[in-house]
């Protein structure tokens, strides 16, 4: 009884397992003169001619199998293999190009690539190849030790094709970005470090009202606010009218952290009730703190001053913000994107720090810039003294007089309607 092909390949298979190349070729010869074109035969023989170095007799054999089976990559990968060892980096090339172009999750096809590119120095498309064997091996679990140190290189590879590339960009926009302003400077240096993987895009998380379309910027220009050099004008008597107030009387500075009662740890839990992060109002949620804002007349006066927000039950709030040594305000995000949020800094020790987004900057007394507290943000004070901020809010300077009217309309009637049980049926 004739064999079946499927023995005859399993049979030629055991032959070649045991270095009985000769009975292994015979015998796939046979089946091929009754299967020319089958691929498992083909591609077998192509490895006996491999491993032998035969590698023009290996590609035919190879070819004839993609051919035959054009969908599988491991004969494709094969024939790049034969390719290799006659050191045609052409046919290497669109071997691995069948490759990805049948499975781009092909690990050892992108391995194979990135290696390929990396030796014929196309770096940049070496960088990129690499990048997808990064990713695709990012999940992985149990990775072998060659493997291991094959991702090592690569990823050196990459940090220092970046590095090099970031650099040579720099270098050629250089003289332009120099000559900008500093706004220009600032948004085009972080579209810089966000292209070359130096830092995040933060976006508004806002756990109250969203207005959508302003422009989701960490830390707000100057120029929005023609007002701010007045404002630090007004630093020193701030700063002794914060002094004398607490030394009169510490009790009005209370805990900026005060959570409900049965309120599941989380990451204020540290600062829940704590003095670490203090705070002493002279408006809250829109409503005047007497002892602060009778004790300090010129910081009222100075605030009175500006533009700033009138919602009630919202608006304005504005308090002296203490932060005690070695403490930690974890990061966070605010209410509402339609405000924007002012720092004047009193008492600024060194080792103080403020993060917004991906900046970050270090206070300086009399100092004040204003950001979106509704990007992520968090602050440090690492030195051995207070640090003491003022903080108050004004609107979005992206916001025209018109929209801060409606807003104004908006909070009123939603308020008058929870307040009325009849107002909505």
């Amino acid at each position: 009884m004739e064999a079946s092909p499927n023995d005859m390949l399993r049979k030629a298979s055991q032959f070649r397992q045991a270095g009985r190349t000769t009975e292994a070729e015979r015998l796939l010869g046979s089946l091929l003169e009754r299967q020319p074109d089958q691929p498992q035969a083909l591609n077998m023989l192509g490895l006996i001619a491999l491993e032998r170095g035969e590698f023009a007799k290996a590609r035919l054999f190879f070819l004839d199998a993609a051919r035959a089976d054009p969908k599988e990559p491991a004969l494709w990968m094969n024939v790049a293999s034969a390719e290799r060892g006659l050191r045609s980096d052409e046919g290497e090339q669109a071997a691995l190009s069948q490759v990805l172009a049948i499975d781009q999750r092909n690990l050892m096809g992108q391995i194979r690539m990135a290696q390929l590119q990396q030796r014929l120095g196309k770096r940049h498309d070496a960088a990129d190849s690499w990048g997808k064997v990064l990713a695709l091996t990012a999940g992985l679990a149990d990775i072998p030790l060659a493997l291991t140190q094959t991702l090592e290189d690569a990823r050196r590879f990459v940090t220092d094709h970046n590095a090099s590339f970031a650099a040579f960009v720099e270098q050629g926009v250089k003289p332009l970005l120099d000559d900008a302003d500093a706004l220009a400077q600032r948004r085009f240096q972080a579209c810089l470090d966000r292209e070359f993987g130096r830092r995040a895009i933060f976006y508004n998380e806002c756990s109250g009202l969203h207005y959508p379309f302003l422009p989701a910027d960490e830390f707000f220009d100057r120029l929005h606010f023609p007002w701010m050099e007045t404002l630090e004008s007004h630093t020193d008597a701030i700063r002794a009218e914060f002094l004398a107030l607490v030394q009169k009387d510490g009790a009005t500075v209370r805990p900026y952290v005060r959570q409900d009662a049965g309120t599941p740890e989380n990451k204020w839990t540290a600062l829940d009730g704590s003095l670490d992060w203090g705070a002493a109002f002279l408006w809250e949620y829109g409503v005047r703190n007497d002892a602060v804002y009778d004790a300090c007349p010129q910081t009222v006066a100075a605030l009175e001053a500006l533009p700033r927000a009138d919602i009630p039950g919202r608006a304005p709030s504005a308090f002296f913000s203490l932060l005690k040594p070695h403490s930690h305000i974890p990061a966070h995000t605010g209410v509402t994107n339609s405000r924007a949020i002012i720092h004047l800094p009193l008492i600024v020790p060194p080792g103080c720090r403020f993060r917004v987004g991906g900046e970050i900057r270090t206070w300086e007394e009399g100092v004040a810039f204003a950001f979106d507290d509704t990007i992520d943000h968090e602050a440090w004070n690492e030195s051995d003294h207070l640090r003491v901020v003022l903080i108050f809010d004004v609107w979005n300077p992206h916001l025209s007089l018109e929209e801060q009217m409606l807003l104004k309309q908006f909070y009123a009637t939603a308020d008058a309607a929870k307040a009325d049980v009849n107002a909505v049926a």
